[in-house]
Parts: C-alpha cells; structure tokens; sequence
C-alpha cells in the first residue's frame, strides 16, 4: 500500500515573495487534512527526506527552502474553531492573516496586535517571531496558547501550557525545525478601533522626545527618510470612537498610489541612476498630515506592492538612539545611497526562547534595499552595528549570523536545542537555513 496515496507528490518550483529564494525540481505536496500531514511525514522518514513547509513566502532567507519535500500549505487554510467564551480561535496552518482577520472581524474579535503584511500565513509569522509594535503588546507568536504538531515520528501532538509544555515553549518561535505546525489557538481580543496619525518629524525631535512617543502612545514607530532629517511618524491609539476612515480617493491616493506606485516609480528611477537618490529622498516627508480611525487589522498592515530585500534587528529598547544614530552617521559616511526609509519598532518582552524580544523591552531596526540592487555591503553595515548590542535577527529577514554568533544571545538557547534534538534527532526538519543557524 502507498502510505502517501491520498497526497501525489508533483515536481515543483517554488520562490519567496522577493524572489531572492528558490526551490527547483522539489517533491512537492499539497496537503488539505492533518491525516496527510503525517502521512508526508511518515514517507519522508521512512525514505530519509528532508522536509519544509512553504506558506506565502513573505520571509527572505532560505528558512522555507525544500532539499527535497515541499509541502505547500495554501489548501491547508481553514478556520476550525471560534470560542466566543474563551475568545480565541484554531485555525490551519497554511490561512493567511489577511483571511484570519476578516472571520475574526465578523466575530466581533481581534488579534491584540499584528505585523505590518497581512498577507503571511500564522505558521510562517509565528515561526519567524514576527511583532508588530507596542510597549505594552509581545509579537505574535506570544498570543498563541495552544499548538498542534506533526512530529518526526509522524505524531500528531498537542501542546499548550498545560500538555508538553517544553515543546509549546519552544514551538512558538521554531523556524520550522521541530515539525509541521497543523494548528494554531490564538487568545483574541475584542475588535477594537484604532485612531491614527501619521506625519512627518524632524528625526532628531523624534529621538529626543522618544520614550515620551513610545511610552504614551498604544502603538508608535518611525521611518527615518535617508538622506534627510526628517522621519515618517505613526501613532495608533485604541479607541472607543466610532470608525472614521480615510476617504476611498484619500486612501487610494496615500497608499495605493504615493506608498507604492509612486515610491515604486522614484525606486525605479534610483536603481537606474542611484546619484539622484538624495534629492528624490527629500519629496517622501512632504506627505502631510493623515488622521483617521480604522478597525485595528485595517490599521496595522498595508499593501506591499514595491518588492524589497529586507534586514531586520532586535536590540534592547534603551540602545534604540544611539543605535539609529550610528547608522546614520555610517549611511551619511558611507556613500551609500538608499531609497527605502530605515524603521523602526518596540515591542514588551517574552519568554519564548527564540524571540527575537525574549527577556528583554526591544527595539527593531529593520533597513531595506530596492528588488535587483546589491544590498549586501548595507546590510552587512548595519548588522555590524546591531552586534554591538547583542542584535537578534529577525528570523524571516536577512542576516549573515550562525549558530556560534547567535548562541550568546539568546538565554534559553539551550533549551530550544533540547526540545529539537528530543523530536526531531534525525533532522527531517532541517534545511542548510537551519543548520547554518541552529548547527547541525
């Protein structure tokens, strides 16, 4: 008998978002029940494949990339279970935040807060520490309160903080190494409305008044504008008031059209001729005042249509000043020049082992280069930079740490590695990602 009859593998391609990463000629697998999930997992041990799970492909390092088995999650994507008394919700896998946020909405629920893309999958968020911004508000992966997995020996198991304790600890934040996640439980909220103002700064006002920003307000970041002195700011209140959106022109002409189709064409135009980069800057902070109020998922992300590389780093809330201002002292010294804005994020701590804010109040720097130019000498700039601090890498996000860097770093190392070597001692979760990272 086949013991994958129900799941027929397919020769796939697959690339990231980016298109900075791709899989060719992998054993592809298009899983709809947790029944062919262990099944996958079942054929690929008994055969000594590797395995990876790709969702939207929002992360742009080689952590989703398949050796061998890819198992693609996009019909792995339902709603299971609203609890209404309990305010949370299991869903698959594979469902995009974008999808999760609607039911929810209908609901009358909310996540408590969210990243910037609504368009990643809740594995795949949670997997890579995504976070969001808020003082008083962890990443996402801290919201979730129940787990279940597909282990290397084809089990499915629950975990939550009363069942398998160890293993939720360390799943939540797992770059995929520990198993196939099947479903998630997430602790919810009510719906709430956020009140929004966006406007631009001076970047050195914003600096010194910063914990004033991030302290009084539910949700603060900032865009320094390289090659400027000024920063895009953003404040998100929770709010009682009753929604009063943007206008559909207003909207389209802030987001649609100045965000990306606009910011794409000075994009287009720095990559042709990256001298002319310093004065397009300078037509980004003329942007003027928005001020509106939203359901709290409409607010938080927003379409991504101009595609990027992207670097992001966790480092100690209290080094977030000097740490920006170091980086713009190397940009304005350096010769570099750069048409994405630099931005910048805090988030309450945790106590998830791999959390790029476990242990500790954190501030996220996170720089961008443009699709098709050379990023490496920027980002390996800043990642200088981000080391003096203990810097943690977002996991989706690209870096150039390993396993014998990034050790120190995080104070319950040692504890992930001894739920990984316990579930999966084999490796089949492995990919040259997560060796380079995890060891071997």
């Amino acid at each position: 008998m086949n013991i994958v009859a129900e799941v027929t593998a397919q020769k796939v391609s697959w690339s990231n978002w980016a298109g900075n990463q791709r899989v060719e000629h992998a054993s592809g697998y298009l899983p709809k029940t947790e029944l062919e999930l262990q099944q996958i997992v079942r054929h690929a041990t008994a055969n000594n494949l590797r395995i990876k799970a790709v969702g939207s492909g929002h992360s742009f390092t080689a952590i989703a990339l398949a050796e061998e088995i890819l198992v693609d999650l996009s019909h792995y994507d339902q709603v299971v279970e609203i609890d209404k008394i309990k305010n949370t919700v299991t869903v698959q896998s594979g469902i995009q935040l974008s999808k999760l946020n609607l039911e929810l909405h209908k609901n009358g629920l909310a996540m408590q807060n969210l990243g910037d893309i609504s368009y990643q999958t809740i594995a795949g968020a949670i997997s890579t520490s995504t976070h969001g911004t808020g003082l008083k508000f962890t990443g996402i992966a801290n919201q979730v309160v129940g787990m279940r997995i597909v282990l290397a020996d084809s089990s499915a198991v629950d975990c939550s903080l009363e069942v398998n304790a160890e293993l939720f600890h360390c799943a939540r934040v797992g770059l995929g190494a520990l198993g196939l996640i099947s479903t998630v439980t997430l602790q919810l909220v009510s719906a709430f409305n956020l009140s929004v103002i966006e406007e631009p700064m001076r970047v050195d006002d914003v600096l010194a008044n910063l914990d004033h920003h991030v302290e009084s307000n539910d949700h603060f970041e900032f865009f320094w504008v390289p090659h400027t002195g000024w920063a895009l700011t953003k404040r998100n209140n929770r709010t009682l008031d009753a929604a009063k959106p943007m206008s559909k022109f207003s909207h389209w002409y802030s987001k649609t059209l100045m965000e990306n189709y606009a910011f794409g064409a000075v994009c287009m135009l720095g990559r042709a001729r990256p001298a002319l980069i310093p004065k397009l800057a300078k037509a980004l902070p003329s942007s003027g005042r928005n001020e509106y109020c939203d359901a709290s998922y409409k607010v938080f992300a927003s379409k991504r249509i101009i595609k990027f590389y992207e670097m992001e780093y966790a480092i100690p809330r209290e080094a977030c000043e000097e740490a920006l201002n170091r980086v713009r002292r190397m940009v304005k010294d350096s010769g570099f020049f750069l048409n994405f804005p630099v931005e910048v994020r805090f988030t309450a701590p945790d106590e998830i082992p791999l959390s790029t804010a476990s242990n500790r109040e954190s501030a996220y720097i996170a720089v961008h280069i443009y699709k098709g130019m050379n990023y490496v000498p920027y980002f390996k700039e800043v990642e200088s930079i981000m080391n003096s601090y203990q810097g943690r890498p977002h996991w989706g996000k690209l870096h150039f740490q390993d396993a014998n860097s990034l050790a120190p770093r995080y104070p319950q190392w040692d504890v992930f590695q001894k739920v990984r070597n316990l579930v999966d001692p084999t490796r089949t979760f492995a990919n040259r990602y997560t060796e380079t990272v995890l060891g071997k």
